[in-house]
């Protein structure tokens, strides 16, 4: 019982990293109706770049996420000016899939050359220590790594439901042709979105790369995963997406204790097809338009 308890520790602190993730797709998808397939791409770049300052820098991973992210929203809205708002209206939700994976692929090609296929890791002074709790151990990095998430997270909800940036987000995944009536400019809205996705990526990233081994191909399993989140939580549900990842990074733990860890990814795929034979719009999803 001791094992299982623990395991639900893990997997809930590990939820919310894989939370932090899975947003910025969901944000993405609800206002734009793209799948960015490139998004485990970007938490693995993001990975590597709190690697090389932490590195070289010695800057700390969880204080990298400020200048990541910042770095990563600007690279988020170029990649939309320059790939995704030039696609046809009629075809960009289907030719989004094609221009995110091919920019999936050069990432993981700049990536390879840069710093070859050599699995890494971001090893901190505190990386190996935890807390003693009632008998539990909480590793501090999983710990911060939660704490961050959290704090991220709130902040973005905050910005979706009391800014005016918000509301216009939220006009736009509504109705978009309403909302340019009403004024809101839904190329820059998107724009922005899009670059919040990637900045959220990025700063998972650093966290991810404290508590697993990456390489630039590392995104493959990263992006079903996530995929397997917003999916099960609802495509466009924010809450969704927070709540499916907490499940699934609980029953991931627990399946890796109970079974074995080489079972524990294919864990995702299950829980998801078992919900959505019973559920097929996910948790949270609705079958109209708008659900952020």
């Amino acid at each position: 019982m001791h094992l299982y308890v623990q395991a639900l520790i893990l997997g809930i602190l590990i939820g919310g990293v894989y939370a932090l993730m899975a947003t910025g797709l969901t944000v993405v998808f609800g206002i734009m109706r793209v799948v960015n397939v490139a998004q485990g791409a970007m938490v693995i770049l993001g990975a590597y770049l709190s690697h090389s300052l932490f590195t070289a820098l010695h800057v700390d991973p969880f204080l990298s996420i400020l200048l990541i992210a910042p770095a990563m929203f600007v690279l988020g809205v170029l990649i939309h000016r320059l790939f995704i708002r030039t696609l046809r209206a009629d075809k960009a939700e289907e030719m989004s899939l094609l221009v995110t994976w091919a920019t999936a692929l050069a990432v993981e090609g700049v990536l390879s050359v840069i710093y070859t296929t050599t699995y890494r890791s971001t090893i901190t002074s505190y990386a190996r220590r935890s807390w003693l709790l009632g008998g539990y151990r909480l590793p501090e990095v999983r710990v911060f790594g939660f704490a961050a998430s959290v704090v991220i997270l709130a902040a973005l909800y905050l910005l979706l439901r009391k800014s005016r940036f918000g509301r216009a987000i939220r006009a736009t995944v509504q109705n978009p042709s309403s909302a340019k009536l009403l004024g809101v400019d839904t190329d820059q809205v998107s724009a922005i979105a899009f670059g919040l996705g990637i900045a959220t990526a990025a700063a998972a990233g650093a966290v991810y790369g404290m508590i697993y081994t990456f390489n630039p191909g590392s995104h493959y399993d990263l992006i079903s995963r996530l995929l397997s989140i917003v999916v099960l939580g609802g495509l466009g549900s924010l809450g969704g997406a927070v709540v499916a990842a907490l499940i699934l990074g609980i029953a991931q733990s627990v399946v890796a204790v109970a079974i074995s860890p080489i079972w524990s990814s294919f864990v995702f795929f299950v829980v998801l097809i078992a919900v959505l034979l019973s559920r097929p719009q996910g948790l949270f999803g609705i079958r109209e338009r708008g659900a952020l």
